[in-house]
Protein backbone atom coordinates (compact mmCIF):
# COMPACT_ATOMS: atom_id res chain seq x y z
CA UNK A 1 0.00 0.00 0.00
CA UNK A 2 2.94 2.44 0.79
CA UNK A 3 4.62 1.86 -2.93
CA UNK A 4 1.20 2.37 -4.33
CA UNK A 5 0.50 5.80 -2.56
CA UNK A 6 4.30 6.84 -3.30
CA UNK A 7 3.62 5.61 -7.01
CA UNK A 8 0.63 7.83 -7.77
CA UNK A 9 2.40 10.61 -5.36
CA UNK A 10 5.19 10.45 -7.94
CA UNK A 11 3.03 10.07 -11.18
CA UNK A 12 0.67 13.61 -9.65
CA UNK A 13 3.88 15.49 -9.80
CA UNK A 14 5.41 14.58 -13.00
CA UNK A 15 2.02 14.85 -14.53
CA UNK A 16 2.44 18.97 -13.01
CA UNK A 17 5.76 19.26 -13.78
CA UNK A 18 4.82 18.62 -16.92
CA UNK A 19 2.24 20.59 -17.39
CA UNK A 20 4.36 23.61 -15.74
CA UNK A 21 6.98 22.95 -18.51
CA UNK A 22 4.04 22.79 -21.75
CA UNK A 23 2.93 26.10 -19.96
CA UNK A 24 6.31 27.80 -19.79
CA UNK A 25 7.01 26.30 -23.87
CA UNK A 26 3.93 28.02 -24.49
CA UNK A 27 5.08 31.58 -22.69
CA UNK A 28 8.73 31.32 -23.99
CA UNK A 29 7.06 30.98 -27.59
CA UNK A 30 4.68 34.03 -27.42
CA UNK A 31 7.59 36.07 -25.79
CA UNK A 32 10.35 35.31 -28.53
CA UNK A 33 7.97 36.19 -30.85
CA UNK A 34 7.15 39.91 -28.98
CA UNK A 35 11.24 40.03 -28.78
CA UNK A 36 12.01 39.27 -32.43
CA UNK A 37 9.24 38.06 -34.56
CA UNK A 38 10.67 34.76 -34.23
CA UNK A 39 7.70 32.33 -34.92
CA UNK A 40 4.68 34.05 -36.53
CA UNK A 41 6.44 37.08 -38.04
CA UNK A 42 6.69 37.56 -41.79
CA UNK A 43 10.54 37.83 -43.55
CA UNK A 44 10.62 41.65 -43.01
CA UNK A 45 9.00 42.11 -39.67
CA UNK A 46 12.30 39.59 -38.98
CA UNK A 47 14.46 41.47 -40.93
CA UNK A 48 13.30 45.04 -39.54
CA UNK A 49 13.55 43.36 -35.92
CA UNK A 50 17.49 42.31 -36.48
CA UNK A 51 17.96 45.92 -37.97
CA UNK A 52 16.17 48.16 -35.90
CA UNK A 53 16.08 46.65 -32.37
CA UNK A 54 19.23 43.59 -32.81
CA UNK A 55 19.46 43.16 -28.97
CA UNK A 56 15.62 42.42 -28.45
CA UNK A 57 16.09 39.95 -31.69
CA UNK A 58 19.40 38.33 -30.26
CA UNK A 59 17.24 38.04 -26.77
CA UNK A 60 14.51 36.50 -28.80
CA UNK A 61 16.30 33.96 -30.58
CA UNK A 62 17.82 32.70 -27.06
CA UNK A 63 14.34 32.78 -26.02
CA UNK A 64 12.80 30.92 -29.30
CA UNK A 65 15.85 27.77 -28.36
CA UNK A 66 14.98 27.95 -24.69
CA UNK A 67 11.39 27.00 -25.69
CA UNK A 68 12.15 24.45 -28.36
CA UNK A 69 14.24 22.79 -24.90
CA UNK A 70 10.85 23.30 -22.57
CA UNK A 71 8.88 21.58 -25.49
CA UNK A 72 10.62 18.60 -25.79
CA UNK A 73 11.15 17.80 -22.09
CA UNK A 74 7.43 18.47 -21.93
CA UNK A 75 6.84 16.14 -24.41
CA UNK A 76 9.49 13.21 -22.69
CA UNK A 77 6.94 13.92 -19.80
CA UNK A 78 4.02 13.29 -21.52
CA UNK A 79 5.49 9.97 -22.81
CA UNK A 80 6.50 8.92 -19.20
CA UNK A 81 2.59 9.86 -18.36
CA UNK A 82 0.83 8.22 -21.12
CA UNK A 83 3.55 5.25 -21.93
CA UNK A 84 1.08 3.10 -19.24
CA UNK A 85 -1.69 3.32 -22.08
CA UNK A 86 0.49 2.04 -25.11
CA UNK A 87 4.27 2.41 -25.09
CA UNK A 88 4.22 2.09 -28.75
CA UNK A 89 1.84 4.55 -29.44
CA UNK A 90 3.95 7.07 -26.89
CA UNK A 91 7.04 6.38 -28.31
CA UNK A 92 5.48 7.31 -31.31
CA UNK A 93 4.21 10.67 -30.64
CA UNK A 94 7.85 11.85 -28.60
CA UNK A 95 10.18 10.33 -32.12
CA UNK A 96 7.76 12.85 -34.07
CA UNK A 97 8.53 15.69 -31.58
CA UNK A 98 11.98 15.53 -31.61
CA UNK A 99 12.28 15.74 -35.34
CA UNK A 100 10.29 18.61 -35.20
CA UNK A 101 12.35 20.72 -32.66
CA UNK A 102 15.57 19.06 -34.21
CA UNK A 103 13.96 20.71 -38.03
CA UNK A 104 13.10 24.21 -35.64
CA UNK A 105 16.04 24.63 -33.33
CA UNK A 106 18.39 24.15 -37.21
CA UNK A 107 15.91 26.40 -39.13
CA UNK A 108 16.90 28.67 -36.72
CA UNK A 109 20.67 28.86 -37.34
CA UNK A 110 19.67 30.44 -40.48
CA UNK A 111 18.25 33.18 -38.60
CA UNK A 112 22.01 33.48 -37.09
CA UNK A 113 23.19 33.83 -40.10
CA UNK A 114 21.13 36.34 -40.95
CA UNK A 115 22.10 38.62 -38.11
CA UNK A 116 26.14 38.02 -38.65
CA UNK A 117 25.16 39.08 -42.41
CA UNK A 118 23.79 42.47 -41.14
CA UNK A 119 26.16 42.96 -38.02
CA UNK A 120 29.37 42.32 -41.18
CA UNK A 121 27.75 45.53 -42.15
CA UNK A 122 28.99 47.29 -39.25
CA UNK A 123 32.95 45.98 -39.44
CA UNK A 124 34.93 45.99 -42.56
CA UNK A 125 33.51 46.25 -45.57
CA UNK A 126 32.59 42.90 -46.86
CA UNK A 127 29.46 43.15 -48.89
CA UNK A 128 27.35 46.15 -50.37
CA UNK A 129 24.13 47.08 -48.09
CA UNK A 130 21.93 46.36 -51.17
CA UNK A 131 23.91 42.66 -50.71
CA UNK A 132 23.70 42.10 -47.14
CA UNK A 133 19.88 42.85 -47.09
CA UNK A 134 19.43 39.93 -50.02
CA UNK A 135 21.99 37.43 -47.98
CA UNK A 136 20.28 37.99 -44.81
CA UNK A 137 16.58 37.79 -46.59
CA UNK A 138 17.41 34.59 -48.05
CA UNK A 139 18.76 33.33 -44.90
CA UNK A 140 15.36 34.20 -43.18
CA UNK A 141 13.54 33.10 -45.45
CA UNK A 142 15.33 29.86 -45.45
CA UNK A 143 14.34 29.27 -41.99
CA UNK A 144 10.75 30.09 -42.35
CA UNK A 145 10.74 27.38 -44.50
CA UNK A 146 11.75 25.47 -42.10
CA UNK A 147 9.62 26.31 -39.13
CA UNK A 148 6.42 25.46 -41.33
CA UNK A 149 8.06 22.31 -42.05
CA UNK A 150 8.81 21.20 -38.67
CA UNK A 151 4.57 21.55 -38.30
CA UNK A 152 4.56 18.99 -40.25
CA UNK A 153 6.02 16.53 -37.14
CA UNK A 154 4.30 19.38 -34.83
CA UNK A 155 0.63 18.58 -36.01
CA UNK A 156 1.42 14.80 -36.79
CA UNK A 157 2.48 14.48 -33.00
CA UNK A 158 -0.93 15.35 -31.60
CA UNK A 159 -2.59 12.53 -33.46
CA UNK A 160 -1.35 10.03 -31.30
CA UNK A 161 -0.83 12.30 -28.28
CA UNK A 162 -4.84 12.99 -28.60
CA UNK A 163 -6.03 9.56 -28.80
CA UNK A 164 -3.77 7.96 -25.76
CA UNK A 165 -5.19 11.63 -24.06
CA UNK A 166 -8.48 10.18 -25.17
CA UNK A 167 -8.59 6.38 -23.84
CA UNK A 168 -6.07 7.10 -20.54
CA UNK A 169 -8.90 7.46 -18.52
CA UNK A 170 -6.97 9.62 -16.21
CA UNK A 171 -7.29 13.22 -18.64
CA UNK A 172 -10.15 14.59 -19.53
CA UNK A 173 -11.42 13.05 -22.71
CA UNK A 174 -12.25 16.55 -24.66
CA UNK A 175 -8.69 17.31 -24.21
CA UNK A 176 -8.35 13.89 -26.50
CA UNK A 177 -10.35 15.10 -29.50
CA UNK A 178 -9.74 19.16 -28.60
CA UNK A 179 -5.32 17.69 -29.43
CA UNK A 180 -6.69 15.63 -32.50
CA UNK A 181 -8.35 18.59 -34.04
CA UNK A 182 -5.30 21.27 -32.94
CA UNK A 183 -3.26 18.19 -34.82
CA UNK A 184 -5.67 18.56 -38.12
CA UNK A 185 -5.10 22.60 -38.06
CA UNK A 186 -1.42 21.93 -37.57
CA UNK A 187 -1.73 20.24 -41.55
CA UNK A 188 -4.08 22.75 -42.82
CA UNK A 189 -1.17 25.27 -41.67
CA UNK A 190 1.40 23.52 -42.99
CA UNK A 191 -0.27 22.96 -46.21
CA UNK A 192 -1.41 26.82 -46.67
CA UNK A 193 2.21 27.97 -45.74
CA UNK A 194 3.47 26.19 -48.76
CA UNK A 195 0.53 25.59 -51.16
CA UNK A 196 -1.18 29.10 -50.66
CA UNK A 197 0.85 31.62 -48.92
CA UNK A 198 -1.41 34.40 -49.99
CA UNK A 199 -4.36 32.95 -48.02
CA UNK A 200 -3.19 32.94 -44.53
CA UNK A 201 -6.83 33.80 -43.44
CA UNK A 202 -7.30 29.97 -43.92
CA UNK A 203 -5.46 28.76 -40.51
CA UNK A 204 -7.41 31.68 -38.38
CA UNK A 205 -9.91 29.08 -36.83
CA UNK A 206 -7.40 26.43 -36.40
CA UNK A 207 -5.38 28.80 -34.27
CA UNK A 208 -7.77 29.22 -32.23
CA UNK A 209 -8.63 25.66 -31.89
CA UNK A 210 -4.69 25.14 -30.94
CA UNK A 211 -4.41 27.70 -27.91
CA UNK A 212 -7.70 26.18 -26.09
CA UNK A 213 -6.16 22.83 -26.58
CA UNK A 214 -2.34 23.28 -25.87
CA UNK A 215 -3.00 25.62 -23.25
CA UNK A 216 -6.04 23.71 -21.70
CA UNK A 217 -3.39 20.42 -21.44
CA UNK A 218 -0.81 22.71 -20.24
CA UNK A 219 -3.20 23.77 -17.57
CA UNK A 220 -5.21 20.58 -16.52
CA UNK A 221 -1.91 18.76 -15.86
CA UNK A 222 -0.28 21.88 -13.79
CA UNK A 223 -3.50 22.37 -11.48
CA UNK A 224 -5.67 19.48 -11.71
CA UNK A 225 -2.42 15.96 -12.04
CA UNK A 226 -4.18 13.30 -13.13
CA UNK A 227 -6.51 10.57 -11.56
CA UNK A 228 -4.39 7.59 -11.01
CA UNK A 229 -6.95 5.01 -11.93
CA UNK A 230 -6.57 1.99 -14.14
CA UNK A 231 -6.34 2.70 -17.69
CA UNK A 232 -9.40 2.31 -19.97
CA UNK A 233 -10.03 -1.42 -21.64
CA UNK A 234 -8.66 -1.90 -25.22
CA UNK A 235 -5.49 -0.82 -25.47
CA UNK A 236 -2.17 -3.17 -24.34
CA UNK A 237 -0.73 -2.01 -21.01
CA UNK A 238 3.08 -1.40 -20.32
CA UNK A 239 4.85 -0.76 -16.98
CA UNK A 240 6.26 2.33 -16.43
Amino acid sequence: MSFEITDRLARVTLARFTGGLYLSFIVTSVLANALGHIGLGDAEQIYGSITTSPWSFRLGLVTAFVSAFLFLMAAWGLYVLLRTVNKDLALLFLLLNVVGVAIQCASMLHLVSAMLTVDATDGPATLQPAQAEATAQLAINVYRTGFVTAQLFFGTWLFPLGYLVLKSGFLPRILGILLILDGISEQIWFLQALLLPDYPAITVPGTFVSFVAEVGLALWLLIRGVKVTSPAPGLPLTRV
